[in-house]
């Protein structure tokens, strides 16, 4: 009897062992299922107005997507998330925190170029791998030879290049004047982001012949500038190329309606300008006709022009943003562009690294992205995807990436420009009912 109750005890003891070794190794196989992504946007000052804020909604949009849907090669995302707060020490601070502290497996996001420049070169350092869904200006990438940070984004150069190519094609036809004729204003925020798109207006300008009557940076945090809209009215330009954040847009435009600056068009260069709705929440109808250059609004992609299985998901991205932003007049292509680019990431960079290299470190993460070759329209933003090789000028870049110019008319956006993706031609002349309208 004794020793019947001895084995039940025995037995039972073994099953209590048995299942704590079950319970202590459950965390740890789950821990093992799970790829630990730092995800870094300004959530707070001026960036996170100027589309940063809505940057992190299209990337989180993607990452819970993907998660209700079982993850990726059975391995669940764990995004840990950091603001950046619009300032560049703080992004590097972040970035280093999530490396040492979180232990991250890599690093997705950043918004403003000033921040990505100094904060690639550090995670580099750490030999950790970086996916840039945002930052545009070609310094970030240009002449660094970086080896784990791939960026599938078109670059700044490239907005300033598309601004002046449509100036040039249409200024006989609209304004009536050859280019040489044609009185061009550049003015820009002067960190990294602002003097890149800034170096393609000029860069554009003299390839087209235009006149360039101004070119004049300020600092994205000056309380005023009434001084540059003074110097804009002296220069008396036809046309206005804006690179800017969403505060200083905001202040530019309130300043030049104060002062009575008169010009036939402004073209803005993403950031602030795509962000329709503070935009107008800021301007009101002023901002009507203005035009903004940047990838493509997923939401203006033709359907046939990509992949048929993106088009579901581009649906189900538009329905969660405005689930979440129910106040938005126009769906920012903002939101799109870093659900493209993360949506790319977790479908063809991360599924390659785990099946063909074996896992998610930098190296394997590194050739995973080299590898991509996608043909236009196998992303939401219709364009494909190959990246410079490391002893490119522009090792990392996605070279097959471009923007487009659209205009707001009437709450509604149009592409353009190019002609090939044209909507409808652009209304260059602000109307007479403009307050900048020259008369």
């Amino acid at each position: 009897m004794v020793r019947r109750r001895l084995a039940r005890m025995v037995a039972a003891m073994a099953l209590i062992a048995v299942a704590s070794v079950v319970a202590l190794a459950a965390p740890a196989i789950a821990q093992e299922k799970k790829i630990k992504i730092g995800v870094v946007y300004d959530l707070t000052g001026p960036f996170a107005g100027g589309g940063s804020d809505l940057h992190y909604l299209g990337a989180k949009i993607i990452i819970d997507y993907i998660n209700a849907h079982g993850g990726v090669e059975g391995y669940m995302i764990d995004p840990v998330y950091a603001d950046a707060q619009s300032k560049p020490d703080v992004a590097i601070n972040e970035a280093v925190r999530l490396i040492e502290q979180e232990k991250v497996d890599m690093l997705l996001g950043f918004y403003a170029s000033a921040e990505c420049v100094p904060t690639a070169a550090r995670i580099e350092q750490f030999k950790k791998f970086m996916w840039i869904t945002t930052c545009i200006a070609a310094p970030v990438l240009e002449n660094r030879h970086l080896k784990y940070v791939f960026r599938p984004q078109p670059y700044g150069t490239q907005w300033g290049l598309a601004s002046t190519e449509m100036l040039t094609y249409y200024s006989k036809e609209v304004f009536g004047k050859d280019p040489k004729d044609l009185k061009v204003a550049i003015i820009h925020e002067d960190g990294a982001y602002g003097t890149d798109v800034a170096r393609g207006n000029v860069e554009g300008a003299a390839k087209g012949g235009l006149q360039v009557v101004l070119n004049e940076g300020y600092s994205v945090t000056s309380p005023d500038l009434s001084s540059l809209v003074t110097k804009l009215k002296r220069a008396r330009p036809d046309v206005i190329l804006h690179t800017g954040y969403n505060p200083d847009i905001s202040l530019f435009l309130r300043q030049a309606r104060e002062g009575g600056l008169r010009f036939q068009a402004l073209i803005g260069h993403g950031a602030g300008y795509t962000d329709y709705t503070k935009l107008k929440a800021a301007s009101g109808t002023d901002v009507n006709y203005f035009m903004d250059v940047d990838p493509i609004s997923i939401w203006e992609v033709k359907p046939d022009a990509i992949q048929p299985e993106l088009r579901p998901i581009v649906q189900m991205v538009g329905d969660a943003y405005m689930k979440a932003r129910p106040d938005t007049v126009l769906k920012s292509a903002h939101v799109g562009m870093a659900a493209s680019n993360t949506w790319l990431f977790m479908t063809k960079v991360l599924p390659r690294a785990i099946k063909v290299y074996g896992g998610v470190d930098a190296e394997a993460l590194r050739k995973a992205a080299t590898d991509l070759d996608v043909p236009d329209g196998g992303t939401m933003l219709g364009f494909g995807v190959k990246f410079e090789p490391e002893e490119s000028v522009m090792s990392g870049q996605n070279n097959r990436a471009y923007p487009v110019v659209i205009q707001y008319i009437d709450d509604k956006s149009y592409v353009v420009w190019p002609k090939a993706l044209q909507q409808r031609p652009p209304l260059l002349k602000l109307p007479d009912s403009s307050p900048y309208a020259a008369k």
